[in-house]
This record gives C-alpha cells, sequence and structure tokens, in this order.
C-alpha cells in the first residue's frame, strides 16, 4: 500500500481562493476532501492511515514515513530530500535537536566519493547555523571547514566569520568577513557585513 502526500497551498490554491473569495486554508481543505473521495472511488491501493498533507502535517506520520524510507530506500534520492524536508520541517518548529540529527543523518547517507556533494554541502552548512545558534561553537567550525578555503563563496565565508565571532576570535573572524564582501555581488550584503566587522570593535 502506498501513502498519500497533499502538496497544499502554493500559488494557484492561493489565487484560486482570492477568486473563490475563500481563505486558502478552506480551499485547500475541500479540495482534498473532494480528492480524497474520487481516488476512494477509484480503489487505488492507498495506505489512508500514512495519509500527510502540508496544509496540516502529522509530526507522528513524517517520523513513521521517514523511518521506513531511511530503513528500505537509505541510498534514494526520495529518502535523501525526505531527510532534508523533514530537518528543515523541525529547524521551523525550533526542534534545533531534531533537525540537527535528520541533518547529520543526510550529512552520513551523501558523503563520500559517490555521495551528493550538494546536499552533504546544503546539510553542513544547514547544521553549523543550527550547532551556532546552540552555542556549540567549535562543532560548527568543524561541520564547515572543509568549505571555508579561499576559493569558497561569500556566505560560507560570512557564516565562519559568525561562528568565530562566537569563540572571541575577532582577527580570523575580520578575515573571514572581509573575504566575503569581496565575494558577495549585492550591497546589501556588503553593508551587513560592514555592520558586523564595526560591530566587532566595540
Amino acid at each position: 500500500l502506498h501513502p498519500m502526500g497533499w502538496d497544499s497551498f502554493g500559488m494557484p490554491a492561493e489565487n484560486a481562493a482570492r477568486q473563490n473569495n475563500l481563505d486558502p486554508k478552506t480551499w485547500t481543505e475541500k479540495n482534498i476532501s473532494i480528492m480524497k473521495s474520487q481516488l476512494k472511488k477509484l480503489g487505488l491501493s492507498i495506505d489512508w492511515n500514512k495519509e500527510i498533507s502540508l496544509e496540516a502535517p502529522s509530526k507522528q506520520n513524517l517520523d513513521a514515513i521517514l523511518s521506513m524510507l531511511l530503513k528500505e530506500y537509505p541510498k534514494t534520492g526520495y529518502t535523501q530530500l525526505a531527510l532534508l524536508n523533514m530537518a528543515n520541517f523541525d529547524a521551523n518548529l525550533n526542534n534545533l535537536e531534531d533537525s540537527l540529527k535528520n541533518f547529520e543523518k543526510l550529512i552520513d547517507l551523501t558523503d563520500g566519493f559517490n555521495g551528493n556533494k550538494i546536499l552533504n554541502k546544503i546539510s553542513r552548512v544547514s547544521s553549523a547555523r543550527l550547532l551556532l545558534s546552540l552555542e556549540r561553537h567549535d562543532e560548527a567550525i568543524e561541520m564547515i571547514e572543509a568549505f571555508s578555503s579561499s576559493n569558497t563563496n561569500g556566505y560560507i565565508h560570512e557564516l565562519t566569520g559568525d561562528i568565530l565571532v562566537k569563540q572571541e576570535k575577532n582577527d580570523l573572524a575580520k578575515a573571514q568577513y572581509e573575504m566575503a564582501v569581496k565575494k558577495y555581488s549585492d550591497e546589501t550584503s556588503k553593508s551587513i557585513i560592514s555592520m558586523k566587522i564595526a560591530n566587532m570593535s566595540k
């Protein structure tokens, strides 16, 4: 039996709700109900006990499906994207430790020669941000030190600088911030870095 997931909201749903003078949540719930009844009439092998909706996600259902994916299909792109989404979901709910655990699982799955370098980098950078929020600065710097060479992007330099400031290594932080300014092309990011450098000297 297959689980069912409803991708809720987005511009088409919100525009349709406005055109019908309805709240997007009400519009989405109504359409899910209609589609669900139609699918049941078709007799498809859908496990309705594993139904997930982005409109009202059940943490318990999400955890169960993620556990099943990790157990049965750990190396697939679906599982890796599910882990990424779950880590972000937990971070948005301020469940930072749970989010960090999922990012760490994703790092393990995507590491190595045949790993997914993009998801690995996203996971490491996101983990470093979480570790910084949790005031685990040494772990945060370890998480991204592979990316903090001079040929990386401005965001990594900025994040490295943020961590070094918390470690009270202001000279190293300033060097990272100065590299970030050179890499950023937009004036807003450059201004933010300038403010961070100015705040260090206070």
